[in-house]
């Protein structure tokens, strides 16, 4: 059996195009998929580091509402898909419960590579105002997680032309599939 679990940004959630098309595809590879919803999240938290860490517990105390009835060891496969916020969360999570979860970033902030990692992926804007794109690709690099960027690319990996939006998110899914299917 195989799970994967879908963590969203605040303001990105699930049927926006990255956390759509990447959970699409672990359905269509056999994956039973779960959906974890925010609410009551702090707003106007950007350059907040104390209402980012506020949203960061709360999000996290929220996952594991949601995750309680999960037995993590009936799966033979976890995955563990993330963006923003959410990959933080998950990071978090996984190391606080003890899961081995194959991990997607998409967006990371600084703050996701403060938790344990086994086996993730990344993938980052150049022009991602939410993180410090430089000090994520130092981190990703000393940590030895391959980290995909995407040059004028914002948090929400998408740029002013949308031809290079659809070639983009092409890629990005093309990557993603791979390595759900544990080709890369």
């Amino acid at each position: 059996m195989k799970l994967a679990v879908v963590f969203p940004g605040i303001g990105y959630h699930k049927d926006k195009p990255l956390l759509y098309y990447s959970s699409r595809i672990a359905q269509n590879s056999g994956y039973e998929t779960r959906y974890i919803e925010y609410h009551d999240m702090p707003q106007k938290i950007m350059g907040n580091l104390e209402m980012m860490k506020k949203a960061a517990a709360l999000a996290f105390m929220q996952t594991k509402e949601q995750l309680d009835d999960i037995v993590f060891s009936d799966y033979d496969d976890v995955l563990f898909i993330g963006k923003s916020i959410g990959t933080v969360v998950l990071t978090r999570y996984a190391t606080a419960c003890g899961i081995n979860a194959r991990q997607i970033w998409y967006t990371p902030v600084e703050a996701t590579f403060s938790s344990g990692t086994h086996g993730a992926i990344a993938f980052i804007g150049d022009d991602d105002p939410w993180s410090n794109v430089d000090l994520v690709k130092k981190l990703a690099a000393q940590q030895k997680i391959e980290l995909h960027s995407y040059p004028l690319c914002n948090h929400s990996l998408e740029c002013d032309d949308i031809d290079q939006n659809l070639i983009n998110l092409r890629n990005i899914m093309d990557i993603t599939g791979r390595f759900i299917n544990g080709q890369i």
